[in-house]
């Protein structure tokens, strides 16, 4: 079975589509074309069956679309799933379209399977091969346990200050905490360094890891995989991180928990005690506006961390 399967231009987005688009694959023996962002393009490139992925790089006048129809329009397909409600389904040649308008009101997730009509909800899943298993284990070689911390995000409203991720990691990783001497590998993504600097300075010299941009998504990925817990704002790392099967603590403030919060059996989060219909204030600029997320302590980020880590043991 030939399958396009258009996905989202945000990481974040695409990993949480991985579910239904590997429940396709594993139902239908599909051969898969996937198009998606430029940034999500390397989390496809062990999807078995793959034909290609097609980056779609946004352009004025939607141009973007035509260059897609120009590369998929010499295929018949079986069967088209479109989650961004783009002209591919009109005008392409396909026995079978399925095209996402507007998602449900449950978790990003459910209403994925729902919409499509799974017999179950397919968690999100991370393809990767032994080159990408053997490379993180070079950056991060087995013994003692590992945190993760993922303090960027691709826009300020939702990052956690960095004072408080570096002050959370000493009381994690501290002689009393639950992951004493822990190594602390910081993460982000290529052009972030300077968002994720705060953190690497105030961390012990001798157990930080720099783990901020330089990697491919599936090395990544199975660098997450590693960590004993990784606490991070809400962004396209959280979910590929719980995707990953790490234990995943995602922070939320001006962002829908119920929609986006990390999915999984390992997964929690923690919100801002300021409700999120209460952050935006009357001045409130996204461009201008800082980090929204001051209202959450790090007591009560400490004391989520502790339960996921109860509840994963």
């Amino acid at each position: 079975m030939k399958l396009l399967f258009i996905t989202s231009n945000r990481l974040g987005d695409a990993v949480l589509s991985t579910g239904l688009l590997n429940h396709l694959v594993t139902t239908r023996n599909a051969q898969t074309t996937v198009a998606c962002g430029p940034v999500a393009a390397g989390l496809f490139s062990c999807l078995p069956g793959l034909d290609r992925v097609i980056p779609i790089q946004k352009s004025a006048y939607a141009g973007h679309w035509r260059k897609l129809w120009k590369a998929t329009v010499g295929t018949r397909w079986d069967l088209i799933v479109d989650l961004r409600a783009s002209p591919m389904t009109f005008v392409l040649r396909s026995k079978e379209r399925r095209t996402m308008y507007k998602a449900g009101e449950g978790h990003r997730v459910e209403s994925l399977a729902w919409w499509f009509g799974c017999p179950d909800v397919p968690e999100p899943v991370v393809w990767s091969d032994a080159a990408h298993e053997s490379a993180a284990a070079s950056l991060i070689p087995t013994g003692g346990p590992i945190l993760g911390l993922a303090p960027t995000a691709n826009w300020q409203g939702k990052i956690w200050p960095a004072e408080r991720f570096s002050e959370l990691a000493h009381r994690l990783t501290g002689p009393s905490g639950p992951l004493p001497d822990a190594r602390i590998g910081v993460f982000g993504g290529s052009g972030e360094e300077a968002l994720a600097a705060p953190v690497l300075q105030a961390l012990p010299e001798h157990r930080r890891l720099d783990l901020v941009g330089g990697h491919d998504l599936l090395t990544v990925a199975e660098l997450l995989r590693r960590c004993d817990l990784v606490v991070s704002n809400d962004s396209g790392l959280m979910h590929l991180s719980a995707a990953s099967g790490a234990p995943t603590l995602g922070l939320f403030g001006p962002s829908r928990v119920e929609h986006y919060a990390p999915w999984g059996s390992k997964a929690g989060a923690v919100t801002t005690e300021i409700a999120y219909d209460d952050l935006f204030g009357p001045h409130y600029d996204r461009h201008t506006t800082g980090s929204l997320m001051t209202s959450l302590s790090i007591d009560r980020a400490e004391n989520a961390a502790h339960a996921l880590l109860e509840k994963c043991a």
